[in-house]
């Protein structure tokens, strides 16, 4: 794939996998395509389930402004906060490098950067970490368990995290969600899920006490695994927060267009 096609793949695997996400947990979630926008509100306690993206390709510095003017406005309307994520090589040149000033005209500022990434990687071998066991998430005490991880790891409540994965069939039947144990204690957590022939990685997170052992490597490769002995699968998709972006390319992933997340101004 060319750069900007793996640019195109990695908003369409977002809107593809969100929709799913965000239907599971309301079933009458703001589910929208709309011109150069894609709605995918859950509007739960759970941020990341609250999230537009612009779908534009080749957006120019006009066009790129009104459409942050029309994401603005639709988290306006929420009840809950989220996010807009943003393709960066989805935007011409122009509208890259005025990017941070139209935001902020839209009344939007900058929460954190991320990478989009992917590669033709699957299958991976079976991992063995020896501090880990691994155990698939099953039950809906081992989805509280992977629930808290993430909580913990990206500075939730406990109660923000669990509104994001409580009770979710999905994440119990669906998706291939793996626990690591240290000492039968779950402390690092990764998901894969198929998604137009693709394996999306979902929700990695390793307890802040735990972190630079190599366990969210270790529980990654295991998702990996068992969603391509499952599906069959040959390419996986990610988006990386900055914390993990060091790590997928060790498994395999190419990185291709730089992420930004965006929240309303305070």
């Amino acid at each position: 794939m060319t750069g900007l096609a793996e640019s195109i793949e990695s908003m369409e695997q977002l809107a593809t996998v969100w929709r799913a996400m965000v239907l599971d947990r309301e079933p009458e979630a703001d589910v929208r395509d709309l011109p150069g926008l894609a709605v995918r509100w859950a509007d739960c306690r759970f941020a990341f389930w609250n999230c537009v993206t612009l779908t534009d390709v080749g957006a120019d510095a006009a066009l790129v402004e009104r459409r942050l003017n029309q994401a603005a406005d639709i988290m306006r309307s929420k009840r809950r906060p989220g996010f807009l994520w943003l393709f960066e090589d989805l935007l011409d040149a122009g509208a890259r490098a005025g990017l941070a000033e139209a935001a902020e005209r839209a009344g939007l500022q900058h929460a954190f950067p991320g990478t989009g990434m992917a590669g033709d990687l699957l299958p991976v071998p079976d991992p063995v970490h020896p501090d880990l066991t691994f155990t698939r998430v099953r039950t809906d005490e081992q989805l509280r368990a992977y629930a808290d991880i993430n909580a913990r790891a990206y500075g939730l409540s406990l109660e923000e995290g669990r509104d994001g994965l409580a009770g979710s069939t999905l994440w119990k039947e669906d998706v291939h969600a793996y626990l690591g144990l240290r000492d039968g204690v779950p402390v690092t957590c990764a998901g894969t899920v198929a998604a137009d022939g693709r394996l999306f990685v979902v929700l990695v997170a390793t307890l802040p006490e735990w972190e630079r052992r190599g366990y969210g490597e270790a529980v990654t490769r295991k998702a990996l695994h068992e969603g391509a002995r499952a599906t069959g699968l040959t390419r996986a998709t990610l988006h990386a927060t900055a914390a993990g972006a060091p790590v997928y390319p060790r498994i395999g992933f190419e990185p291709n267009s730089p992420m930004r997340f965006f929240a309303l101004k305070d």
